[in-house]
């Protein structure tokens, strides 16, 4: 239906309602006439029959009820004349509504026609945009045709070139054979002819001779795959490794986090030492309280204006050290007031660990991940191994395999998401017994992670046999991060043994005249008796005490074994 058509419905229906309007008024007004006049008769009737000296006060409200039937009259007259006053000004405005809606239709469907006009002008230059594009891009596809078929033509010929030489080569190879061939018949006669004689000359049998020539042989044998694994290892470095080293030098080039170096205990400073009293309290027990609450260990010694805070577990010992910090600003140390400021230092703890998981997803570039693999990630906030922060670890780790798989030509967001997500298990190795790497690969397994970065996680310690390339490079990754000079430190104890337990395997080869670590262990320099081992020698020395070192210890980054053989001649002039 058109809009005229609704605007003359609408003042229909507004003149219809105006008119019931004005019939229910006048027959509201008659209504009301009939029942006074049905009363005034019904009370004049009653009064009639009860006396006679009321006739004259009955006449008067009959006059009465005639006044006010007139009034009834004139009021009605007066709704008449105010309905049809109203059915005019409907009629009016029902008028004006149907000439401005003509008006409001007309230029809509001028406006509309602007519209359609413009948009199929923006189309239609669309489309000519469009085809001059296609038709751009059929020329660019016939140009690649020509040119590959031209290149198609010459491998053609080279192809046909090439097996005409190969014909040639092809007789000019059995000739050789026939030569070669009659050349091995004499050579087999001649060698007979060579073992009588040297058997009736030396007088040894032929299983002798045997025995002694392979012992020969087997030892050139040894050392010419000796000679050929050196050639092939360089070859190999020469090549490879200076693509892996360009790979891995620009990954961490472009990664430079500083790292936190913290341990199992905090300092808090005091600000003098009469708060040590207040924080032991009366008979101990405010220092019970607050170690039974927090479980962390608070130790009160002779440091001035200091106490420590030892506690295995990082979170909770930031906790423990914040709730100390709030007691010793406030000032009031109770039991109760311990208790009020531990749960409200925990819920800081968690905002803080929250916010930190939050930072290093948008550093990374992960948006789709479970929460409550975030809040197991925010724990690592406060979690370091070898004194590198893990989350840090964990961001730097992310960057260094995203590099190597955009390198690589991989997918860079699920090698990131591996990386990442590789050391959560460390966030509850508290509270579940395990290897991390299990552990984590349990937990993201539950929370609906790939197979591929599950495997990943699981295998980048080797427990498990890694099968993808994702878990390779997150390997790789991890072993970048943590072996970068300064990232992670250890106890001098360790440090120390692991020093020793090199210079013994080293020491204990045959041949070996003294050994040293260098580089904190980090470079194996073995210094060798030229007369008891040659060049050959040395190569294979160095590889069995490198292959030794990775099966017996355990390491951050890697270690280079150097052997060094050196021949000196001494001579006096007199």
């Amino acid at each position: 239906m058109a809009p005229q058509d609704w605007v003359l419905v609408v003042a229909v229906v507004v003149l219809a309602v105006t008119v019931i309007v004005g019939m229910t008024l006048g027959a509201r007004a008659l209504r009301q006439f009939r029942t006074e006049r049905q009363d005034a008769q019904d009370r004049q009737d009653q009064e009639v029959g009860v006396a006679q000296a009321k006739v004259a006060d009955a006449n008067a409200k009959a006059a009465s009820v005639r006044a006010e039937a007139a009034a009834a009259k004139a009021e009605a007259a007066a709704a008449r004349a105010e309905a049809r006053r109203v059915l005019e000004n409907a009629h009016s405005e029902a008028d004006t509504i149907l000439e401005h809606a003509h008006r409001q239709a007309e230029a809509d469907v001028e406006q509309l026609r602007t519209a359609a006009r413009r948009s199929g002008e923006r189309e239609i230059a669309l489309l000519n945009a469009t085809v001059k594009e296609q038709a751009a891009e059929v020329e660019r596809r016939a140009a690649r045709i020509d040119e590959r078929e031209r290149l198609h033509s010459d491998e053609v010929e080279r192809l046909v070139e090439r097996e005409r030489r190969l014909g040639t080569l092809e007789s000019e190879l059995t000739r050789k054979e026939a030569l070669l061939n009659q050349r091995e018949a004499e050579l087999i006669k001649n060698e007979e002819v060579k073992r009588r004689e040297m058997e009736r000359i030396a007088g040894l049998t032929v299983e002798t001779a045997k025995t002694e020539l392979i012992e020969s042989i087997e030892g050139q044998a040894k050392r010419e795959a000796a000679i050929l694994v050196r050639d092939i290892e360089q070859d190999a470095r020469n090549t490879a490794d200076t693509r892996a080293r360009h790979i891995v030098v620009d990954a961490i080039q472009r990664i430079a986090s500083e790292q936190t170096a913290e341990s199992v205990v905090s300092v808090l400073h005091l600000p003098s030492d009469e708060m040590k009293g207040r924080i032991i309290g009366r008979e101990g027990r405010n220092i019970r309280a607050f170690e039974s609450t927090t479980g962390v260990n608070l130790i009160i010694d002779d440091t001035p204006e200091a106490v420590l805070l030892s506690c295995f577990d990082p979170v909770r010992r930031e906790v423990g050290r914040l709730t100390l910090e709030k007691l010793v600003l406030d000032g009031r140390i109770h039991p109760h007031r311990i208790e009020e400021v531990f749960d409200s230092a925990k819920n800081e703890v968690e905002r803080l660990c929250d916010r930190a998981a939050e930072e290093a997803l948008v550093d990374v570039g992960i948006t789709n991940i479970h929460p409550e693999l975030t809040k197991l990630l925010g724990r690592l906030r406060y979690r370091t191994s070898y004194g590198q922060n893990v989350l840090k670890h964990l961001v730097e780790t992310a960057h260094i395999a995203g590099i190597m798989a955009a390198e690589l030509g991989l997918d860079v967001p699920t090698m990131k998401r591996a990386a990442f997500l590789h050391d959560i298990g460390k966030a509850l190795t508290h509270e579940v017994e395990g290897s991390h790497a299990l552990i984590g690969a349990d937990v993201a397994r539950k929370y609906g992670e790939h197979e591929d970065i599950v495997h990943a996680i699981e295998a980048h310690h080797n427990e498990v046999p890694p099968q993808t390339i994702e878990a390779v490079l997150t390997q790789a990754s991890d072993a970048c991060s943590g072996g970068r000079p300064g990232a992670r430190r250890e106890s001098l104890e360790a440090y120390v043994k692991r020093l020793e337990r090199i210079e013994e395997i080293a020491g204990g080869k045959v041949g070996v005249e003294k050994v040293f670590a260098m580089q904190a262990g980090r470079e194996i320099r073995v210094m060798v008796r030229p007369d008891d081992i040659d060049d050959i020698g040395a190569a294979v020395l160095a590889r069995d005490v490198a292959k030794q070192i990775e099966e017996e210890l355990t390491y951050p980054g890697q270690i280079r074994v150097t052997v060094v053989r050196e021949s000196r001649v001494t001579e006096l002039a007199r």
